[in-house]
C-alpha cells in the first residue's frame, strides 16, 4: 500500500477510538460509501498498516495478569544485531509489545504473566536466549493506572 491519504488517516483515527464502529457509521464520518470505506480498511489490513484489533479490559473485572516491563540492552547496536533480535522477538506470542528505544536500553518489551513463576519460565526459556542480549532489567507492575485510546475530536 502506498502513502496514507487524509481519508485513510481519518479512518485509522476513528478505528483507534472505536474499532467496533459499524462500517456504515465509519463511512458516513469519513465521507465515503460503505463499500469504498470497507475496501480501504481491507487494503490497510492486508498491507499491515492495521495489524489487528483488541479490547481494553478493566483488570478489576477480568482475570488479572501482571504486566512486566523489560529493558533489554544488546551487546552491539549494528543493523545485523538489531535485525536478529527483532526477528527472534516476533516468534514469541508471550512478548506482547517490543519498542526500539533511545536512552539507556535498546529495547523495551512488555509481557503479561499470571505469576512470578510464569515470568521465571519466560525469562529462562525466552528472554535469556534472545540473540545478542547483554543485559535484561525487568520491572513488575503493581496496577494499571491508565489504559486509554484517542479521544474524538
Amino acid at each position: 500500500m502506498g502513502a496514507l491519504d487524509t481519508i485513510d488517516r481519518n479512518i485509522l483515527r476513528l478505528l483507534r477510538i472505536d474499532a467496533r464502529m459499524s462500517n456504515a457509521s465509519l463511512s458516513a464520518e469519513v465521507g465515503l460509501s460503505p463499500s469504498a470505506c470497507l475496501r480501504r480498511i481491507k487494503l490497510m489490513e492486508q498491507s499491515g498498516v492495521i495489524r489487528g484489533y483488541t479490547a481494553l479490559v478493566d483488570a478489576g473485572n477480568a482475570d488479572a495478569s501482571i504486566a512486566v516491563i523489560i529493558n533489554i540492552t544488546l551487546e552491539r547496536q549494528t543493523e545485523d544485531h538489531l535485525d536478529r533480535f527483532e526477528a527472534a522477538v516476533r516468534k514469541y506470542p508471550e512478548i506482547r509489545e517490543c519498542f526500539l528505544m533511545t536512552g539507556g536500553s535498546d529495547y523495551l518489551l512488555r509481557v503479561e504473566v499470571e505469576s512470578a513463576g510464569e515470568f521465571e519460565r519466560i525469562h529462562k526459556e525466552i528472554l535469556s536466549k534472545l540473540p545478542g542480549v547483554l543485559r535484561i532489567h525487568s520491572s513488575f507492575s503493581i496496577r494499571n493506572v491508565l489504559a486509554t485510546r484517542p479521544k474524538r475530536n
